[in-house]
Parts: C-alpha cells; structure tokens; sequence
C-alpha cells in the first residue's frame, strides 16, 4: 500500500511540473519524423508501355505503365509520398530496407516471395540501414 502511495505522488508531481513547463519534454514534429527528400536514389527505367496502347488495350486514358529498377545506397532514404494516383508494386531483389508508415515499419529483404503493394492507402517512405545498396523493381502506372 505504501509502495502505491509513492507512486501516485510521484504521478501527480510530475504531472503537475509538466502543466506549470517545469519539465520540458522533447517534441517530435511530423517533419523529424519522416524523409522530406530523396537521398541516394537512382532510378532506371526498363520499360515503359505508351499511353496510346494502354488506351488500346485497356481503355485507361492518361496514364502509361512503367517498370523501373531503383537502387538505394546505403544510408539512403526516399522521402514520404503517397500513391493516390499512382498505384504499383515493388519487389525487393537485393539486401533489405525498411518502409516507414504513420503507423510504423517493416523490413523488406530480398528473397521474400511477396510484393509490396502500393495502393490508394498508401503514403509511406523507405530508409536503407544497411550497409549495402538495395535493388528493387518497380511496376506502376503512372500519370505525370
């Protein structure tokens, strides 16, 4: 009983020392959080279906369908983006790199028999804390 009494003042001291800023505790803005911009990346593309065929073939106008070979270096990182327009998939052919969501993250390596999906829910970004390059291969339509 007296070990919960202890405890209990001890919340409310702190408590009341954090509402009068007595303590000041570290604030981590949306910005720190995430990459703003790409860092490490080249991309190549390797082949491109025109958007006068993906009219043709699917009746999809304004868009082409791309697939790209992207490396990522070490340390490197790809800023936060979304995919509301842009839907793909991407398979991790070399090393391992993480992808970062509001929500948390999950490692990628390669080997794995599974394709990231990147859908209209999608809004993610991607850090290499490997020391070596990670290869991935990209499918998408894009719209730009």
């Amino acid at each position: 009983m007296k070990a919960v009494k202890i405890i209990m003042f001890g919340v409310v001291f702190f408590a009341a020392g954090f509402l009068t800023g007595q303590f000041d505790l570290p604030t981590v803005t949306a910005q720190e959080a995430y990459p703003t911009e790409h860092k490490g990346l080249s991309v190549a593309k390797l082949g491109v279906v025109p958007r006068e065929s993906m009219v043709k073939q699917t009746g999809l106008e304004g868009y082409v369908l791309q697939l790209r070979l992207a490396t990522l270096e070490p340390g490197g990182q790809i800023a936060r983006h979304d995919h509301a327009t842009r839907p793909g998939l991407v398979y991790t052919l070399e090393g391992s790199w993480t992808e970062g969501r509001v929500g948390g993250e999950r490692e990628y390596p390669a080997g794995e028999e599974i394709a990231l999906v990147e859908d209209i829910e999608t809004d993610h970004w991607f850090i290499n804390r490997n020391d070596k390059p990670v290869k991935v291969l990209i499918c998408d339509l894009d719209n730009r």
